[in-house]
């Protein structure tokens, strides 16, 4: 990355011309691994925000456990035979597996993608 830096005058000053970078598009998943990132691997995250790389990266963990929480949790309820027809007959049943199953998809994206 070649980036000439340009700069104004103030008074007798030179202020460089910077504006932030824009905020990722991220959801819950990507706000977690950032928070991992800046309290237990600060030089980590302070390296990807220096090469402009950190967005890019929340962006791509935030997609892949969205598509890692769709897919565990209906492979799961499928396995445990967890069906439509259970929630129409009994649905406090439903709602419990499908809470414990929502539980069980949560801790194994925080373990394999965000605390990682």
């Amino acid at each position: 990355m070649d980036t000439k830096i340009t700069y104004h005058r103030e008074g007798d000053y030179l202020i460089p011309d910077m504006t932030p970078p824009p905020e990722p598009k991220i959801g819950v998943w990507g706000r977690r691994r950032m928070h991992y990132l800046q309290q237990h691997k600060e030089p980590i995250f302070t390296g990807m925000l220096l090469k402009e790389t950190l967005n890019a990266h929340l962006e791509e963990i935030d997609k892949q456990a969205e598509e890692m929480l769709d897919l565990l949790t209906e492979q799961m309820a499928s396995r445990e035979g967890i069906t439509e027809k259970l929630k129409g007959e009994n649905q406090l049943t439903w709602v419990q597996k499908m809470n414990s199953i929502q539980n069980r998809v949560e801790e194994i994206i925080l373990t394999e993608l965000i605390y990682c």
